[in-house]
């Protein structure tokens, strides 16, 4: 006789020694940026909430749990398959694995209590708990601290590494310091999901129908739309507002290539936020949820909670909300996910910060909008905030500030107080002068005063990476743009092509051509990896040519975007656009038949006037 069991199962119970697989079937790994930065930062959040500095692990089994929610799991023999669940599951292997490797490189003892969770030994073989067999040479290079190139491989794969980084990139052993073993042990210990196990699959996929189908429970917005509804007495009314809530949503849900029944709730976070917040929760151990925070977890009682401060409750302004200003937000909201998806003119900084992976931008990009803003209104408040955020946002990357969801989240709060429901007019002034005071402190020359060098000393490391990435085909797809050809910038951040673009070092690593131009290894190596020693190169002329010296290069860069060939004679003989822009522009471009410290020195300076104008703060005033 064939059984359903529930049991609930702490994340070491639940991955101890364990593995699981996926039907071929099922869809990828799909999680976003916003998802795995959610995630993390929640556990940060519920875990800072308990901790006291100087607690020990040993205290930690004492603070509150954490929920994830329930998986389902059918058993095939030896064998566990995730019949739903495969994208908590592989997320959070993520985090252990960065956290694994993050705890034995500080000699933490928790190292070993993590590694079980990941892999075990299987008579010699590593046998990783996700026992997905396209995915496990990712997941090894991974787990090892390997380099792995995820381009041309299948969606999940791409997606799996994605996730990886931007964990990387939310520091938070950085975050949590002398909290970072006491963490460890409490998400082991102290979170927790509910495993749905049976031992046949028709079994499986009747409880997985049942809870996400008939059984399905009432979600965050449909019981904010309850609410809201509940209000509006008239029952014609009513009807109507019903319907245009269902209108709405359904466009969110299905905007874009594929469905996601997520992103309903995601608009609803940003809009709420944007509009509404007016607390965050103190930046102390112990401190409160407040406005920011708890939107984020269950805006529909947060919206019940703070009825009076938003007005609805009746049903004359609970159909308003139903019927126009939600609407409205909605369609502002597709507009912006349109705008980071594709590159649209007059809308290009929203594309920018969308590379840029900047998950707070729909939120604060929604907040200087009003209901009374015409179309044009919206296009132009939404590219003037856009604009500043891509000039704040390169001016952090360029001095090694973090950027990521938890580290800026404060700072995105302050914002959208600022510019809440600002005309046009005043929110152009309000982002100049903040980006004017803000220049004092982080500026693209850095600051002497907090001891940044700014794009003097940006070099490519695992940290900077995709911002330098980011920043050389800005430059390129701008002198491409000043020469009179078509912006390419689009072209050469795809991922998806394939021969995408890649970083190419001027310098081979070899230091002993360059002995003489330098004290030590280590100073060639610094120098070598600044940015004004690399340019952009399709993938193949990259690896083509990459050990070998900038004399052999040069032919080749020639060929190439007139970033990378204005450092030969050909683009100054045969581009007559580009030699107009050089004279017009003033910029020292000039082309180079050696290649040293001197000349490197020398193209450091035309990177920083380049890096000036790319992102000028005069760019915001182009939307009045």
């Amino acid at each position: 006789m064939s059984s359903i069991t529930p049991h609930y199962r702490t994340v070491r119970q639940l991955l101890q020694s364990r593995s699981f697989s996926i039907d071929e079937y099922q869809r990828e790994y799909k999680w976003g940026q916003a998802n795995i930065e959610e995630l993390v930062t929640d556990l940060q959040t519920t875990f800072e909430a308990n901790y006291r500095p100087g607690d020990t692990p040993k205290d930690a089994s004492a603070y509150g749990e954490y929920f994830l929610g329930s998986i389902i799991v059918t058993q095939r023999g030896t064998r566990s398959y995730l019949v739903d669940g495969q994208q908590r599951v592989t997320s959070l292997t993520l985090l252990l694995i960065h956290l694994f490797r993050t705890a034995r490189e500080q000699g933490l003892r928790v190292a070993s209590s993590i590694e079980p969770l990941i892999y075990s030994d299987d008579y010699g073989d590593e046998k990783f708990n996700l026992d997905i067999t396209e995915r496990l040479p990712a997941l090894r290079a991974l787990f090892h601290g390997e380099e792995f190139d995820p381009d041309g491989k299948d969606e999940s794969i791409q997606t799996l590494v994605a996730r990886y980084r931007d964990i990387e990139a939310l520091d938070l052993e950085e975050d949590l310091g002398d909290a970072l073993e006491p963490f460890i042990y409490w998400l082991l210990g102290n979170v927790g999901l509910i495993e749905i196990s049976t031992d046949t699959d028709r079994h499986a996929y009747a409880i997985f129908e049942t809870m996400n189908d008939r059984g399905r429970p009432l979600s965050p917005v449909d019981m904010l739309k309850a609410y809201l509804l509940g209000a509006i007495d008239d029952a014609d009314r009513r009807a109507h507002a019903n319907q245009q809530w269902k209108r709405t949503i359904h466009e969110l849900i299905s905007w874009g290539e594929e469905p996601n029944p997520e992103r309903d709730a995601s608009f609803i976070k940003a809009w709420l936020r944007a509009q509404y917040a007016e607390t965050i929760r103190e930046r102390k151990s112990g401190a409160r949820d407040q406005d920011w925070e708890l939107i984020g977890t269950t805006f529909h009682r947060w919206v019940r909670d703070h009825a009076a401060r938003l007005g609805v409750g009746t049903g004359e302004r609970n159909l308003r909300m139903i019927t126009e200003e939600v609407p409205f937000f909605s369609r502002a909201y597709q507009l912006i996910l349109d705008a980071g998806a594709t590159y649209t003119p007059g809308l290009e900084a929203v594309y920018y910060n969308a590379h840029n992976q900047f998950t707070w931008q729909p939120t604060v990009l929604l907040a200087s909008l009003g209901t009374h803003d015409d179309d044009e209104t919206v296009r132009r408040k939404i590219g003037a905030t856009a604009t500043y955020l891509d000039i704040w946002l390169m001016r952090r990357a360029a001095n090694y500030i973090m950027v990521n969801y938890s580290s800026v989240s404060y700072a995105m709060f302050l914002l959208c107080q600022e510019i809440r429901g600002l005309s046009l007019p005043e929110l152009v002034d309000t982002l100049q002068r903040k980006l004017a005071q803000d220049a004092e402190e982080v500026s693209f020359a850095g600051s002497a005063r907090k001891g940044r060098r700014g794009i003097s000393e940006l070099r490519v490391n695992q940290f900077s990476r995709r911002y330098i990435y980011h920043l050389l085909a800005r430059l390129t797809a701008y002198v491409e743009k000043e020469s009179g050809r078509p912006d390419p910038f689009p072209h050469l951040v795809d991922r998806s092509q394939r021969n995408p673009w890649d970083i190419e070092h001027i310098w081979p690593h070899d230091v002993a051509q360059y002995a003489d131009q330098f004290d030590s290894e280590q100073e060639f190596l610094d120098a070598r990896d600044h940015v004004a020693g690399l340019v952009l190169l399709p993938a193949d002329v990259n690896r083509s040519y990459q050990d070998q010296p900038f004399e052999v290069k040069a032919p080749h860069y020639a060929k190439q975007n007139l970033y990378a060939a204005s450092l030969t004679e050909s683009a100054y003989t045969h581009q007559p656009q580009f030699t107009g822009f050089v004279a017009r522009s003033e910029l020292n471009f000039r082309p180079y038949e050696s290649f040293g410290r001197a000349e490197q020195l020398e193209r450091r300076e035309l990177v920083e006037k380049l890096v000036d104008r790319v992102w000028s703060p005069e760019r915001v005033g182009e939307f009045v």
